[in-house]
């Protein structure tokens, strides 16, 4: 008897594919091959987590984290939120083929219209991306550690009510900092108050100026945001399913 292994990867796991020659019938053999199949499939098959991304502006980072997650086998973004109609994001979402929805502030605080919505998207997972409003406390409470947000500073330098895009870059270099850096958070009910999950710094120059310390913060957004965001999905969903 002669048994071969042979190993071979599918999304992150190890699958052995066995070969069996002489004394092996057939039977046994076809048997493993279909399980091995059987394997790969339910792994192709398995649900994706759903991400809803919310936002108000631009939307260069909901873009970055649809492309992000274009090819991930687990997480899928299905929703982009706005409440504003005319926000940048929309187009970027829709030309990338995610749905999106404008929401007014009337609707967004109101739970027989959001909770709807977020369930006919099968919403496992909030992230907030430029989104101004403040999430409503029942939307928190329904999601519980898992929505995140992302600020641009070193939280808790430059947060909370007011606190938002040029503002904060603006209050930076009033400040003279020698750096400056992002955030990634769980929401809570506090503006910016929720637990720190990840902080990227990079230092500053005396002669930057606004736009340039918003530049440099930019550049950790784009290199960083997807994957803390992928990390804490993952790891919340394995804890939904333990």
């Amino acid at each position: 008897m002669l048994l071969v292994l042979h190993s071979f990867t599918f999304s992150g796991q190890i699958y052995a594919k066995f070969q069996y020659q002489a004394s092996y019938s057939d039977k046994k053999y076809l048997t493993l091959q279909q399980t091995c199949k059987e394997n790969v499939l339910a792994l192709k098959t398995m649900a994706y987590i759903h991400l809803s991304v919310f936002a108000s502006g631009s939307g260069t980072n909901c873009e970055n984290l649809i492309r992000y997650f274009q090819s991930s086998e687990r997480i899928r973004v299905s929703l982009v939120v706005s409440n504003k109609a005319d926000a940048q994001v929309l187009q970027r979402a829709q030309r990338l083929g995610v749905p999106t929805v404008v929401v007014p502030k009337a609707d967004l605080g109101n739970p027989d219209v959001m909770m709807p919505l977020l369930r006919q998207y099968q919403v496992d997972f909030i992230v907030l991306a430029g989104f101004l409003p403040l999430v409503p406390n029942y939307i928190v409470k329904a999601y519980p550690r898992r929505i995140v947000n992302i600020h641009p500073s070193l939280l808790p330098k430059y947060g909370g009510k007011g606190m938002w895009g040029h503002h904060v870059h603006e209050a930076v270099k009033a400040a003279g900092d020698s750096e400056t850096g992002m955030t990634v958070h769980y929401v809570s009910d506090v503006c910016d108050g929720g637990e720190i999950i990840a902080q990227f710094k990079v230092a500053l120059s005396p002669s930057d100026t606004p736009d340039d310390i918003a530049a440099k913060e930019h550049v950790l957004e784009m290199e960083h945001f997807p994957k803390v965001v992928e990390q804490v999905v993952l790891l919340s969903c394995q804890k939904t399913e333990t």
